[in-house]
C-alpha cells in the first residue's frame, strides 16, 4: 500500500519537504502498515455523539491499533553540554513513534483539540528533526469531507432514531449538556425547527467548530511554513470511515 491508497479511499493527504520520497525509500514497510490501519479504521456516529465529540473511545481505539504495530509513546530527552557542563535538559513527548533501521517516524492524532495544538505538534517535529531525532513527522486529523458531513450525518442519525426531546437523549446516555446548550436547542425548537436539526446544529458548532483541529486549519499552517523544514505527512480522515 502507498499514499495513493489513502487518496483513493477519500483521505486528505499532503506531504511537505520530500516526505513522500523519504517514506517510499526508507520506510516502505512502516508506511504500508500505517496505511492499512488507517484505511481499515472506522468511527461510529454512536461513539461521536454519545461521547460528546471528545477523544475517549474512538481515538483510543486508533491509538491502540497504532501501538499494536509498534507506534508507541516516546519521550525524547535532550541534554546540552557546554564546556563539559550539562545544562538543564528538555524533553519532547510524542504520542506515537515508530523506530526503524532507517530512523524514526513521529505521529500525533489531533481528533478534536483547539487548533493551536497543530502549532505545538509542528514545532515539536521541527525541533526533533533539527536534532536528527526523527525523519518524518505525521499528523492525523479530521479530513475536509468529514468536517463538512458532520451536520448532515448527525441530523440523520437523530432522525433515524426518532429522537425528539432532551429526555430521549438522556435515556440514551448522551454526554451531558449544559443548561445554556439545552436552552439554545429549546429556543430553536420554539421557533419551529425540528429537535433533531436544532440539536445537531448546536452539537456540531460546539464540538467541531472552525477553531478545532481539522484539515483546513492544518493545511493553512503548513502552507505558511509552520514546521519547516521537517518532512511532513499530513492525513485527513474522510467521511467514508463514519458508520
Amino acid at each position: 500500500m502507498s499514499l495513493s491508497t489513502l487518496l483513493e479511499a477519500g483521505f486528505n493527504v499532503l506531504t511537505r519537504n520530500h516526505a513522500e520520497a523519504i517514506l517510499a525509500h526508507d520506510f516502505p514497510a512502516e508506511l504500508d502498515l500505517l496505511t492499512r490501519v488507517l484505511t481499515e479504521f472506522r468511527i461510529s456516529l454512536d461513539e461521536v455523539i454519545s461521547g460528546g465529540g471528545g477523544e475517549a473511545g474512538l481515538t483510543q481505539r486508533l491509538r491502540h491499533e497504532l501501538s499494536d504495530i509498534n507506534w508507541r509513546k516516546h519521550n525524547f530527552s535532550v541534554q546540552t553540554v557546554v564546556d563539559g557542563h550539562e545544562r538543564t535538559g528538555i524533553s519532547h513527548e510524542v504520542d506515537h513513534v515508530k523506530f526503524a533501521d532507517a530512523g524514526a517516524l513521529a505521529l500525533e492524532i489531533e481528533w478534536n483539540n483547539k487548533d493551536p495544538f497543530f502549532d505545538r505538534d509542528l514545532e515539536n517535529f521541527q525541533r526533533l528533526h533539527a536534532l536528527s531525532a526523527i525523519s518524518v513527522g505525521v499528523i492525523v486529523t479530521r479530513g475536509a469531507s468529514m468536517q463538512d458531513a458532520f451536520l448532515g450525518r448527525i441530523t440523520a442519525w437523530m432522525k433515524d432514531r426518532d429522537l425528539t426531546s432532551e429526555d430521549d437523549l438522556d435515556r440514551l446516555g448522551i454526554a451531558p449538556r449544559t443548561a445554556s446548550q439545552r436552552k439554545t436547542v429549546a429556543d430553536q425548537v420554539a421557533r419551529g425547527i425540528p429537535f433533531a436539526d436544532a440539536f445537531a446544529r448546536k452539537f456540531v458548532a460546539d464540538k467541531f467548530g472552525q477553531a478545532t483541529t481539522h484539515w483546513s486549519k492544518l493545511d493553512d499552517r503548513v502552507h505558511r511554513g509552520v514546521g519547516n523544514p521537517c518532512p511532513l505527512l499530513l492525513i485527513g480522515l474522510p467521511e467514508a470511515i463514519l458508520i
